[in-house]
C-alpha cells in the first residue's frame, strides 16, 4: 500500500470514528485500552458451499476470501470500535507476514510497535469452510521461535484480552493485572477431555471470563448455560455465556446482576471470528461503563453484523455500520418495538448519519499489485 494511500485511509476513518471512551478519558490514562498478544494466521475463507467437503471430490465455492486472522480477529474488532489498540505478535518472513502486517498497521491504525517479523520463518494459515451456518478449519504452522512471544513486561494499559490454555500459566497475564490492567478471558476447547476449572490457573487474575455454553456447561459440570453462568460467577467476577442463535447471558458476582439478552436474527455468510467480535463489543461497553444488559445487547449487536461479511476481522464492524443498522431497523414497518427499545442506548452514542468510509474487506487475492 502506498503511504498517500495509507494516510488517506486512516484520516478517514478518524473522521467518522467514534470514541466511546471520551467521556471517560483522564490525562493520566495509558496511552493504550487494550493489550493483545497471540499469533496472527493468514485466513484463506471458502463460503457458498451447500455442504461439507466430500472425500474424494472436488467441490466449489461461491465466494472467497482472504484476511489477516488468529489473534488479528480480536485486535481489529477493537480498532475498529475505536479502541486504541497494541498487538504484540510474531510476523512471517514471506509474502502473507507483509501483507496481514499491512493490513493492521496501515489498515487498521493498530500499534505494531511491540511485534516483531521473523526471519526465515513463514506464516502460519488457516483455510475455512463455511456451509451451513458452520464452519470447518484445517491449520497450518510452525511455533514461533520463543525469542518473539509476548513481552516480558506488557505495556500499560486499561485492558488486555487473553486467551486461557488449560493447565497452562501466561506470567504476562498475572504482570499485567498487577498494574491494574482489566482482564478479559476467553478459554479454547480443552483437548484433554478433563474440562477442570482449577486447570484455569490465570482465571485468578481475570475480571471477566466469556466462554460459549459448551464450555461453561463443562468446566461447571451444569446442564443449563445460565446455571453456568451463575456458577462461574463464584469464580470470577464476572461471567459472560455465549449462547449462539439465542444470545447471551452475564452474571454479576460482585452485584448479583444478571442479564441475558437474545440474538440478532441475520443470515450467516461467514461465522468465523463472530466470538472475538463479540467479545470486543463487550469489552468496550465495559470499559466506557455502560449497563450489564447494554453491554450484552452491543457485543451481540457487533457480532451479528460480522457474520455478514467475509473473512474473520475484516468482517468486524465499525461504528458507521452501527449506526447504519440502527437507522435501517427503525424504519422497519412491523418492527417489534419493544425489541427495538433494547437497543435505545444507541440513540446516545451514535455520531450523526454520516457516508459510511469504505471498510478494508477480505478479498480473494492477497494483494493486487500497486497499479491495480
Amino acid at each position: 500500500m502506498s503511504d498517500s494511500l495509507a494516510t488517506t485511509r486512516l484520516d478517514t476513518a478518524a473522521a467518522t470514528c467514534l470514541d466511546p471512551l471520551a467521556a471517560v478519558r483522564t490525562p493520566g490514562d495509558p496511552d493504550c485500552d487494550v493489550y493483545l498478544t497471540g499469533s496472527v494466521f493468514l485466513d484463506i475463507i471458502f463460503t457458498g458451499l451447500d455442504s461439507a467437503p466430500v472425500r474424494g471430490t472436488e467441490s466449489w465455492a461461491r465466494g472467497m476470501g482472504s484476511s489477516p486472522g488468529g489473534v488479528a480477529n480480536m485486535a481489529t474488532a477493537l480498532a475498529r470500535l475505536g479502541l486504541r489498540t497494541s498487538l504484540a505478535a510474531a510476523f512471517g518472513d514471506d509474502h502473507y507476514g507483509e501483507y496481514c502486517w499491512d493490513a493492521l498497521e496501515q489498515g487498521e491504525g493498530i500499534d505494531l510497535a511491540l511485534s516483531r517479523t521473523v526471519p526465515g520463518w513463514h506464516s502460519p494459515v488457516t483455510v475455512s469452510m463455511a456451509y451451513e451456518g458452520e464452519r470447518t478449519m484445517v491449520s497450518h504452522g510452525h511455533k514461533a521461535p520463543p525469542s518473539e512471544s509476548a513481552p516480558g513486561c506488557p505495556p500499560p494499559a486499561r485492558a488486555a484480552v487473553a486467551s486461557l490454555t488449560p493447565g497452562t500459566r501466561a506470567e504476562w497475564i498475572a504482570q499485567a493485572a498487577n498494574e491494574g490492567t482489566r482482564i478479559f478471558a476467553d478459554v479454547g476447547w480443552d483437548e484433554s477431555g478433563r474440562w477442570d476449572p482449577d486447570d484455569l490457573a490465570d482465571l485468578e487474575h481475570c475480571e471477566a471470563f466469556l466462554p460459549n455454553a459448551a464450555e461453561a456447561m463443562r468446566y461447571t459440570r451444569t446442564d443449563c448455560p445460565r446455571a453456568a453462568a451463575r456458577a462461574l460467577a463464584d469464580r470470577v467476577p464476572l461471567a459472560v455465556v455465549t449462547l449462539g442463535a439465542e444470545g447471551a447471558c452475564a452474571v454479576d458476582g460482585g452485584t448479583g446482576e444478571s442479564a441475558e439478552v437474545p440474538a440478532i436474527q441475520v443470515e450467516a455468510l461467514d461465522p468465523t471470528g463472530a466470538g472475538d467480535v463479540f467479545v470486543a463489543g463487550f469489552v468496550t461497553g465495559t470499559l466506557a461503563g455502560w449497563p450489564l444488559a447494554d453491554r450484552l445487547a452491543f457485543a451481540g449487536l457487533t457480532a451479528a453484523l460480522s457474520v455478514q461479511e467475509f473473512g474473520g476481522s475484516l468482517s468486524a464492524p465499525g461504528w458507521s455500520e452501527v449506526a447504519a443498522w440502527w437507522q435501517s431497523v427503525q424504519a422497519v414497518p412491523a418492527q417489534d418495538r419493544a425489541a427495538l427499545r433494547r437497543y435505545g442506548f444507541l440513540e446516545r452514542l451514535l455520531p450523526a448519519p454520516a457516508r459510511p468510509w469504505p471498510l478494508r474487506r477480505a478479498v480473494p487475492t492477497i494483494g493486487f499489485g500497486r497499479s491495480a
